[in-house]
């Protein structure tokens, strides 16, 4: 896939002639921050910032591909939205849960009752806010993948790889090892969660397709994620998902009732407390959707600080790969919201302002790997 690069340095917006350029000191400061981040931990972090009221912005890494994970939901929800907006359904319109339709994941929507009726609302809620597979894939199947594909190149022209739905994920996961692995329902991805590790998953899937272990192309489930990832499905840069949130923010995306609906709802993201949110000040708001993934995370959104007649915000897509320990992984993130704040950019441009939180001194232990992985799906 060719990926277009757009500015990835300082970007200055067209300003007024005689209007003061915009102080960017920040932008130096943060870079050697975000140096300093990426020297402390074993994963590799990827960064994109952008004061939207100046116009100035910044990259680290960003211009990468980089897998999004559960961030994606955040165009779903735009696409579900305009369906809102042009009255093809409600936010009250109730879909029914079929069995088909349950994946593996979070959120609770997988344990409602098969044939219970949800609301487009509580799915967009629910897929938000933790991040809910089986709400995704409903919302999907209500306006199609086609549709969220489409939204996605309207508002960044191939800065953003191919999305599909949750339980695609999965399947195009196994498949690495089986091209049988297409035929997998729901059912069969919770069957496979519940496996106590990779090497009973890899014999379960054999199982379940009928295939001899011996015949499965590859010799583990971590070698099937990172030939998976190379296929740049769900994967994209970091600017141009920064650019697409701009474009939330902006009201370019959405009309006004819907844009300040969903970033509301961002506001009350509860996965990835540890992340960036976790390096901010505590006045901050932040209006963002996590994602999470084997060896891969994300936290992107808007910071929102308070000001007098106008608050301060900031846009950033940050995610991390490389590291089995999503805990490990998460210290990294929050360590970037710190290094957003330490830059001066939340505060007036004042550097280690006290409501900054001090990034920790880079120690063999945070460098080092270790046993706490995770094994998503």
């Amino acid at each position: 896939m060719r990926w277009r690069r757009l500015p990835w340095a300082v970007l200055l917006l067209a300003s007024a002639p005689l209007q003061a350029a915009p102080d960017a000191s920040w932008v130096t400061r943060l870079q050697a921050q975000l140096a300093a981040v990426a020297a402390r931990h074993q994963a590799q972090i990827g960064v994109y910032v952008r004061d939207l009221d100046s116009g100035v912005a910044t990259s680290f890494q960003a211009d990468e591909a980089w897998y999004l994970a559960s961030t994606v939901k955040v165009p779903v929800a735009i696409t579900v939205l305009r369906g809102v907006e042009r009255g093809d359904f409600g936010l009250d319109t109730p879909l029914t849960l079929r069995a088909a339709d349950v994946v593996d994941g979070a959120g609770p929507t997988r344990h409602q009752p098969v044939g219970k009726p949800l609301t487009v609302r509580y799915l967009l809620e629910q897929m938000i806010v933790w991040s809910d597979n089986t709400a995704t894939d409903m919302l999907i199947g209500l306006v199609g993948i086609g549709a969220v594909n489409a939204l996605v190149q309207e508002l960044v022209p191939d800065g953003i790889g191919r999305i599909t739905s949750l339980a695609d994920v999965r399947r195009q996961v196994y498949r690495q090892l089986t091209p049988e692995a297409l035929h997998l329902q729901g059912s069969d991805f919770v069957l496979l969660k519940q496996q106590r590790n990779d090497s009973e998953r890899r014999l379960a899937l054999a199982r379940l397709l009928d295939v001899p272990p011996q015949q499965l192309r590859l010799a583990s489930i971590g070698q099937a994620y990172d030939a998976y990832y190379a296929t740049g499905l769900n994967s994209g840069r970091l600017d141009a998902y920064g650019e697409l949130l701009a474009q939330l923010v902006e009201g370019k995306a959405l009309g006004p009732v819907g844009t300040a609906w969903l970033l509301k709802v961002m506001e009350r993201v509860k996965t990835g407390p540890n992340r960036i949110k976790a390096g901010l000040p505590l006045r901050t708001r932040f209006a963002h959707k996590t994602g999470t993934q084997r060896a891969r995370t994300c936290d992107s959104g808007v910071i929102s600080v308070p000001r007098l007649g106008k608050d301060t915000r900031v846009i950033v897509a940050a995610c991390t790969r490389g590291e089995l320990s999503v805990t490990r992984s998460d210290q990294a993130l929050r360590d970037v919201g710190a290094a957003i704040c330490q830059s001066g950019l939340l505060t007036d441009g004042r550097p280690h302002d006290p409501m900054c939180q001090q990034l920790p001194r880079l120690s063999s232990d945070a460098a080092s790997g270790g046993p706490d992985a995770v094994d998503q799906p």
